[in-house]
């Protein structure tokens, strides 16, 4: 990513049109009414439908939430701050992140909108079910996976938009603080937001 100038006022402007600039903005609100009820029906299905022990469906639960972090820290290192070279690529970064990077107090960007979430989200439940159906020969592995991972991206989206919008709470400090070096400090580092444990490991943290 290059450097830019953060500007601490106002928001990006990422498409002329009126309409396209509209579905690139959302609330939290809306993120939470879209997945959490999907994910409380997942867990419901494999437990009744599928006859899952609960044990089990915790454990691939929790594994899911846990994946979810190591998912975001690889997402916002090599794909979010991508060095792009050709003049789409960088139009492609700063849509997806560069322009958050440029107005970090933007907080209709905070969460993704949800025309591209669903879209993203689809696709990754296609490909925990197909993953699930060729190691057990069922789906139900890869229900409840998704609703975990789900879950985990629910609380980090929350979190980064708690980070750019309130002060942070005493036994959270060092969150808040990590993100804040990334923005304003060290870009290339501390890419973890829900957990520092993979800067720690891949030695990213500053």
């Amino acid at each position: 990513m290059e450097e830019i100038s953060i500007k601490n006022k106002g928001q990006a402007r990422i498409f002329n049109h009126p309409f396209l600039e509209s579905l690139s903005k959302t609330r939290p609100w809306v993120i939470y009414a879209l997945y959490i009820p999907v994910i409380i029906f997942l867990v419901y299905y494999v437990l009744y439908i599928y006859q899952f022990p609960i044990w089990i469906t915790a454990v691939f639960f929790l594994l899911a939430m846990f994946a979810w972090t190591l998912f975001e820290y690889l997402t916002h290192r090599f794909l979010f701050h991508f060095k792009a070279s050709s003049s789409i690529t960088k139009r492609l970064v700063y849509i997806f992140h560069e322009n958050h990077h440029e107005f970090p107090r933007d907080k209709s960007r905070l969460f993704m909108p949800p025309l591209p979430s669903i879209i993203m989200s689809g696709t990754v439940l296609l490909c925990f079910c197909g993953i699930s159906m060729l190691i057990s020969g069922s789906t139900g592995y890869g229900l409840v996976f998704f609703a975990g991972f789900i879950f985990g991206y629910l609380i980090y989206v929350s979190l980064h938009f708690a980070i750019h919008a309130y002060p942070p709470p005493k036994h959270l400090k060092g969150l808040w603080r990590n993100h804040h070096i990334h923005h304003y400090k060290y870009p290339d580092h501390l890419f973890g937001v829900s957990s520092p444990i993979w800067d720690i490991l891949f030695g990213t943290k500053s």
